[in-house]
């Protein structure tokens, strides 16, 4: 269901015009939007990110150990999914990798910056639909299989509103995915670069997950094999005043293949059932009551 974000009032139908007032999202684009008066600035994230993103993320090796995780917990967790919805798709990096674990499904992305959903469109193809919207007012209602957050949450003051956002837009028994960084402890420059609000404390996000309505499927760290680096680099160079977040997603090639064998260690170790304690991050699935 459609869900009129001036009037609340929910309607089907492929026509965006609101049966009951009359109200309509705008295009910016050749996108819907359904917050533009946050389109092209906001306190979530720098104006360019997503250029560099779009130059960086198939060359490290953080991202591309994250999609393969977060494709697994999909094939083996939500497998039957029919319509998925990615909050925050951005360029359209993790957006794609979930279309192709779920060939069937219809593939719908979301992102607040619109400069971000031109990124997307080239890289899905077409495979996706795309608008733009602020995740605190989602504007559908019972209308999805699975929702994903991928390092999104902490860019938004709000997550607890987000999270009730989503119940509602997900289906009764509807699935959840969400990463998040992990330990107050790591704050560094690049928290502060990357317009972070938060990282979270182990436990806090399942809490928040549980009091929003949903049930726990899986909730484990990851990035820990690589934990004691990352807390050493962290509290090392990151906390300088002229510290270059965008160096450590442009290592030599061999370097960036070699810290990805220990975030496979992590992945293996979370596909054969084992929850991880700590790390650098963490990875809730969940189930809409």
């Amino acid at each position: 269901m459609k869900r009129c974000l001036t009037c609340l009032a929910e309607f089907s139908g492929s026509n965006w015009g609101c049966p009951q007032c009359g109200g309509a999202p705008h295009a910016i684009g050749g996108v819907l939007a359904f917050a533009p008066e946050l389109a092209l600035e906001n306190d979530g994230m720098a104006p360019d990110a997503h250029h560099t993103l779009d130059q960086m993320q198939h060359r490290s090796f953080w991202f591309r150990a994250r999609n393969r995780l977060l494709t697994d917990m999909v094939r083996h967790y939500f497998p039957q999914t029919k319509a998925l919805l990615e909050i925050g798709c951005g360029t359209g990096y993790v957006l794609s990798a979930l279309a192709q674990a779920l060939p069937h499904a219809r593939i719908v992305g979301s992102e607040i910056y619109a400069n971000g959903l031109d990124y997307a469109a080239q890289r899905l193809e077409g495979r996706a639909e795309l608008f733009q919207m602020d995740a605190t007012a989602i504007p559908f209602t019972d209308e999805f299989d699975l929702i994903a957050a991928c390092d999104v949450l902490e860019h938004i003051d709000d997550d607890e509103q987000v999270l009730l956002e989503m119940h509602r837009a997900l289906r009764p028994g509807g699935g959840l995915l969400l990463t998040v960084p992990q330990h107050p402890f790591l704050w560094s420059q690049s928290d502060e670069i990357a317009f972070h609000k938060r990282r979270y404390r182990i436990g806090e996000l399942s809490r928040k997950v549980r009091q929003a309505g949903f049930d726990i499927v899986r909730d484990t760290s990851f990035v820990s094999t690589l934990l004691p680096l990352l807390v050493l680099q962290r509290l090392t160079q990151g906390r300088r005043d002229d510290y270059d977040a965008d160096a450590e997603f442009s290592l030599p090639a061999w370097l960036d293949r070699m810290l990805e064998i220990p975030m496979e260690v992590d992945r293996l170790s979370i596909r054969l059932g084992l929850s991880l304690p700590t790390g650098g991050s963490r990875l809730v699935l969940a189930r809409r009551r």
